[in-house]
């Protein structure tokens, strides 16, 4: 059983690495508490484990794959509009910044849980699960793989907190509003055109963030633009 729980751990930890799901993780790293975004991956790791182990090898191949990718681009484009408007509305008032660390532990869980478990259903990590507990211990294979999935989360989790760390919040909303809306791209790519290959993906995947930054960076130019203009009008109201 020790040796199945090691294999479904090292099989799931390296399908992991480089993944959208670690990439996802790091992602949330930047705007939750690491604790919110641990407990979001573990939960949705021992939900998508448990279908893949108990029920995976008859449940997988209904599984509309396609759908629930399509629906998981769309959640993650949404995220990534909402967190670059967020930082848009703080540099407007600077005063008001709101911190994404500060938002409800709740809301900040259910996003982190549903985006994750929507990524992983019919997921190749998710079909490595259901081949393994096919010839191996349904029990040892579900251990396996949700410490793996984790552990892989949690390495991501770390390198956002690193990074974090040396970042302004606003370049921190800013950036990981941009991951989001690639990240939700790369994945409607590869639901809508399967056949389009991983380095053509990859690429258009990167139109959305840049649009959307050159979007970003254009406001906040007008918004400092009209700023410099009022000035000398408020200062000339009380000569």
């Amino acid at each position: 059983m020790i040796a199945t729980i090691l294999l479904s751990f090292g099989v799931l930890f390296v399908a992991e690495l480089g993944d959208k799901s670690q990439l996802m993780a790091l992602t949330f790293a930047l705007r939750y508490r690491w604790w919110i975004v641990l407990s979001g991956i573990a939960v949705a790791s021992v939900a998508v484990n448990l279908i893949a182990t108990g029920v995976g090898h008859f449940l997988g191949a209904a599984l509309p794959t396609e759908l629930i990718a399509i629906c998981t681009g769309v959640i993650l484009l949404a995220v990534g509009l909402w967190t670059l408007r967020e930082a848009h509305a703080a540099d407007d008032d600077s005063e008001v910044a709101p911190e994404a660390a500060a938002q409800p532990p709740g809301r900040a869980f259910f996003v982190v849980v549903s985006a994750f478990l929507l990524a992983e259903l019919g997921d190749r990590t998710m079909f490595a699960t259901v081949a393994l507990s096919s010839n191996h211990s349904w029990l040892a294979v579900w251990t396996g793989s949700v410490l793996g999935m984790v552990a892989a989360g949690a390495l991501a989790i770390a390198i956002g907190i690193t990074v974090g760390k040396h970042l302004p919040e606003r370049l921190i909303a800013i950036g990981s509003g941009l991951l989001f809306l690639y990240i939700g791209t790369a994945t409607l790519l590869s639901a809508l055109a399967p056949d389009l290959g991983r380095a053509p993906e990859l690429a258009l995947a990167t139109i959305a963030p840049a649009v959307a930054g050159a979007v970003l960076w254009g406001l906040a130019r007008t918004t400092a633009r009209t700023a410099a203009e009022s000035t000398p009008d408020h200062l000339d109201t009380h000569r």
